[in-house]
């Protein structure tokens, strides 16, 4: 049973736990254990890996971390290429982070990785409480094929998809309808994400994205953007646990000097955004702006800064203290940058 969410049943399961998460943060600040402060990735991060290096990686990951970490393919792109899952941790409270969707937007994986190092690898006080409180699993690149190709669709060239463009493929982000069944998905890798979902059963979803550029109303340049569910369907409840979780990520990345705005999102449920939260989950997108060569160790830095913060909160009950009515705080997304505005084709 969640631990999130509206439901009555849920109520004495939230609060017990809640409790019982408080009792634990006051022991480990007791006990001096803290959490590591949320630094950059150490050198330069990689920040477009390629299909055998990820590989190589996430093995390399898993034997590091003991057991730890646990990577499995949820299942083959059309091209063959296996999607996978890395999963850490074996705490009540689930996560699902899912990076490049849209394979021409690639700054999510490296910072998947990163956090799984973060987290998965060692045996320190901290790392060992978090993962005995979450369960974070994360579909690290979910669309090998267009990463392959360089460009936002999955690959399909037959195919003359209602979301996509002929002759490439399918738009996968379009394709999470909770009304589809994954067996009749024609955006294959959209398919085994709504599958993976399915079985994992995750209280909190994140999709995370790139944009192209944009200022504020002061003219200083966004470096991220975010949004909870806008589809009319989603329960009230689980929009409120979307906010929260944007707070939490908006104010990590505040942190580390990114400058966070609203994404200016549509309603459509096969928006992943939406389909998870029509499905009861929190999920929320955010878009790492496309800054540059120069920039993307530093938006790198703040897609892991988030990721671990949002487990952070989930772990130590924080999150649920957060005022949703912070996210509507956001200020949102301003003008493109003139020299981008030709160029940008990114969107959620």
């Amino acid at each position: 049973m969640r631990p999130f969410g509206g439901a009555d049943s849920c109520v004495m399961v939230k609060s017990t736990r809640i409790a019982l998460l408080s009792v634990v943060v006051a022991v480990l600040s007791i006990l001096g254990f803290v959490a590591p402060s949320q630094a950059a990735p150490p050198g330069r991060v990689d920040p477009r890996p390629s299909t055998e290096k990820l590989a190589r990686e996430l093995q390399e990951l898993q034997w590091r971390s003991r057991g730890a970490i646990q990577v499995n393919a949820i299942g083959e792109s059309n091209q063959g290429r296996p999607v996978w899952s890395a999963r850490v941790g074996d705490g009540p409270l689930r996560i699902l982070y899912v990076t490049q969707q849209h394979g021409d937007e690639p700054l999510g994986t490296p910072a998947a990785l990163e956090f799984l190092r973060d987290v998965g690898v060692g045996q320190s006080n901290y790392q060992r409480w978090l993962r005995s409180q979450v369960t974070v699993d994360i579909v690290v690149r979910a669309n090998p094929d267009g990463h392959e190709q360089n460009w936002r669709y999955n690959y399909a060239p037959d195919a003359t998809p209602e979301y996509g463009e002929a002759g490439k493929g399918y738009d996968i982000n379009r394709y999470h309808d909770p009304a589809v069944a994954p067996e009749d998905n024609p955006a294959t890798e959209a398919g085994l994400i709504q599958r993976h979902y399915a079985q994992f059963q995750p209280q909190i979803v994140v999709d995370y994205h790139m944009q192209g550029r944009y200022v504020d109303g002061s003219g200083r340049e966004i470096t991220a953007s975010l949004l909870w569910p806008t589809n009319q369907g989603v329960a009230a409840d689980d929009i409120a646990l979307a906010k929260q979780i944007s707070v939490v990520a908006q104010r990590s990345m505040t942190e580390g000097g990114a400058n966070v705005s609203q994404y200016p999102g549509g309603d459509y449920q096969g928006i992943a955004r939406n389909a998870y939260g029509l499905r009861g989950s929190g999920s929320v997108l955010i878009e790492l702006s496309d800054m540059g060569a120069e920039h993307e160790q530093a938006q790198i830095e703040s897609a892991l800064r988030s990721m671990l913060a949002i487990a952070h909160s989930a772990a130590d009950g924080s999150l649920t203290k957060v005022d949703p009515a912070g996210a509507d705080a956001i200020p949102p997304r301003g003008t493109p940058l003139p020299q981008a505005a030709a160029s940008s084709v990114h969107s959620d």
